[in-house]
């Protein structure tokens, strides 16, 4: 019966994290900006809500790294910060290694299509907005198989931390074009079955994204309050 159902029902999902992905968005997109105050009175009143979902919202984004919440001055959005790129990055190197190391021996040939697919709906897409969201879809395919779900959860976790550095990277620093290349070799190690090519590809992808970002923020080439 778990078999059959699995896939078929996904959990609802609650009124915080409804909210939740409503401000990441905004916060990814750059609609609100590093340093806007987040008031739960007038958060809740525009989204009809009481305050108790926009509260744990707010605590939801504030362990992503994304909101700031002060016990006297309230919650913000956080500034851009080349440290915090550098330790989610460390962290998202740590968790995707590892589970691309236990994933691909198991992958299925379905994931490693649908990671394929991803892979031409970025080329395609023009909307960078929606770059963020098929990234994480890519790296996700391709972890599928490493059989630990909170594994997974924390990966995609760190994903939606990452989420507007991502857009950044791929958009304002003109690096998808590397990122593709980068995404085509880590699949054709996959495809390969060759689980130590991948995870060397993988942690220098990571890396370098990394580097990048922080090094343009370090060196001003992007304002931590944009």
């Amino acid at each position: 019966m778990r078999g059959f159902m699995e896939g078929l029902i996904e959990r609802p999902q609650t009124v915080a994290e409804q909210v939740a992905n409503v401000l990441r968005e905004a916060i990814a997109s750059g609609s609100l900006k590093a340093g806007t105050t987040l008031r739960q009175d007038e958060l809740a009143e525009q989204f009809g809500f009481s305050r108790m979902p926009i509260r744990d919202a707010l605590r939801q984004l504030e362990a992503e790294g994304i909101v700031s919440i002060h016990p006297t001055k309230g919650a913000h959005v956080a500034g851009m910060d080349g440290a915090e790129i550098a330790e989610i990055y460390a962290v998202r190197e740590l968790l995707e290694c590892e589970a691309l190391r236990l994933s691909v021996p198991a992958l299925p040939c379905a994931k490693l299509e649908e990671a394929e697919q991803v892979l031409d709906q970025i080329e395609a897409e023009r909307n960078a907005g929606r770059w963020g969201a098929l990234n994480r879809a890519f790296h996700l395919s391709l972890y599928d198989a490493c059989g630990n779900r909170r594994l997974l959860d924390l990966i995609e976790a760190h994903h939606n931390a990452a989420d507007r550095y991502v857009r950044i990277l791929l958009s304002n620093l003109d690096y998808r074009t590397r990122s593709q290349d980068e995404h085509r070799d880590l699949l054709a190690a996959c495809r390969r079955r060759d689980e130590k090519k991948a995870v060397s590809v993988l942690r220098q992808h990571l890396r370098e994204g990394s580097d990048t970002l922080v090094n343009a923020i370090d060196g001003g080439g992007l304002s931590r309050k944009s």
